[in-house]
């Protein structure tokens, strides 16, 4: 008799009710491990209009509901009450509020802040299925919410440095435009598409003032961005970094590489054999095997050489803290590789001089893109373990779940 007193009380402290909120009575399923906590009202008692708080009288009740609880000693836990409905003098009859969950989810508070741990940990929506045991499309309702609470909570802070990014949604020429607080490291916002509209409504999420805080913006040299830029963000400058800057020019020693290859293997000479990531990488980051393999190679004697040299010899107007001394440096480099006779070397370096201006504004804000680069591998591994994603919202709502740093529980 006195465990069937205090064990309503118990489960009333441990859920935090208060009145008139009670534990009604238990039911255990021992057969499907389950346990259903059902929970009302007292008589008479009035509560709080959900619209503007003013104590109501009850008018009905809706029909029962349920809600998943955290287990209980590993038994499935459910909240099962008929929510009363009161009659607000001002705004009419409406469903009050629970105290242990909001008035659209299928689970508890507590549940759902458990559940973002695990998503957050495996950061596969599949395998939270067997964890949490619940279905897919469950598992993603309760993700889904989390984005949209977080980004309901954004304060609307000033950002200074910006960045936007292609990334590959499906196979083939589909792509997703990212946008990303680059001080924070965060993702801001996903659309589909790469195209001008596409950026355009991409920053055009970004509140008023967050416009007229953005100091400058990061991109690489994509038409589409640059005038979605000039459009939304006028005030910005537009920056080149230098990964998208080496990237250029690193297309452009492999073009060089291929066409020699080609040549030389003709004459039966396979020295290029195997190289093209040795010419591709930073040299900072070459094993002592790829320093030996280079040294083996005659590269002054190469056209992939030359090349690889006027890419390498472009690093270091990255280092360069006056405007005038960049200049002088940009208009010898520019001389020696639109003279170097490769024509692939000489198109890169054509392309960087029509973008001078974003490329000369890296050295009055110092951004790059790279936290486009370190996200990517993050994006890459939550795309594989999805495997894959066929429904950009699904893709967007996972990017902004593990990436965008927000405020996700309850």
């Amino acid at each position: 008799m006195t465990n069937q007193q205090t064990l309503p009380d118990f489960f009333e402290r441990m859920l935090n009710l208060s009145e008139p909120w009670s534990v009604s009575g238990l039911e255990l399923d021992t057969d499907k491990h389950r346990l259903l906590i059902r929970v009302s009202t007292a008589k008479g008692a009035k509560l709080p209009c959900p619209q503007c708080g003013q104590p109501c009288p009850k008018e009905d009740h809706r029909e029962e509901r349920t809600w998943r609880h955290l287990d209980t000693m590993q038994f499935e836990t459910l909240i099962v009450c008929r929510t009363p409905r009161v009659n607000c003098p001002e705004h009419g009859v409406l469903s009050a509020n629970v105290p242990w969950a909001d008035g659209y989810s299928r689970f508890t508070e507590l549940f759902e802040k458990f559940a973002i741990d695990v998503l957050k940990a495996v950061k596969s929506v599949k395998a939270a299925t067997g964890l949490l045991r619940l279905s897919w499309h469950q598992i993603h309702d309760i993700q889904s919410r989390a984005v949209e609470r977080g980004i309901s909570r954004r304060s609307g802070e000033p950002i200074k440095h910006l960045g936007i990014d292609e990334k590959n949604f499906l196979k083939g020429r589909s792509y997703a435009s990212a946008m990303y607080d680059i001080d924070e490291s965060k993702v801001l916002e996903v659309v589909p598409d790469r195209t001008q509209e596409a950026a355009e409504t991409l920053m055009n999420t970004l509140p008023a003032e967050q416009k007229e805080s953005a100091e400058a913006i990061a991109m690489d040299m994509w038409p589409a961005f640059m005038s979605a830029a000039g459009t939304v963000l006028p005030e910005a400058d537009i920056v080149h970094d230098k990964y998208h800057v080496a990237g250029y020019l690193g297309k452009a020693v492999d073009l060089v590489r291929r066409k020699e290859n080609k040549e030389l293997r003709k004459d039966r000479d396979d020295s290029l054999k195997g190289t093209k990531y040795l010419w591709l990488m930073n040299p900072d980051n070459w094993s002592k095997d790829d320093k030996s393999s280079f040294r083996s190679l005659a590269v002054d004697e190469l056209k992939v050489g030359k090349a690889w040299a006027i890419k390498e010899s472009f690093r270091h107007f990255w280092d360069y803290s006056y405007a005038a001394s960049a200049e002088m440096f940009f208009k010898s480099w520019h001389f020696w590789a639109t003279h170097s006779r490769l024509r692939p070397v000489i198109d890169a370096a054509k392309t960087l001089k029509r973008h001078a201006d974003g490329i000369f504004a890296y050295l009055k804000h110092h951004i790059t893109n790279a936290v486009s680069e370190s996200l990517n591998s993050k994006i890459q591994s939550i795309k594989a373990d999805a495997r894959g994603f066929r429904n950009f919202k699904n893709y967007r709502i996972a990017i902004l779940f593990h990436c965008g740093k927000l405020n996700l529980y309850p």
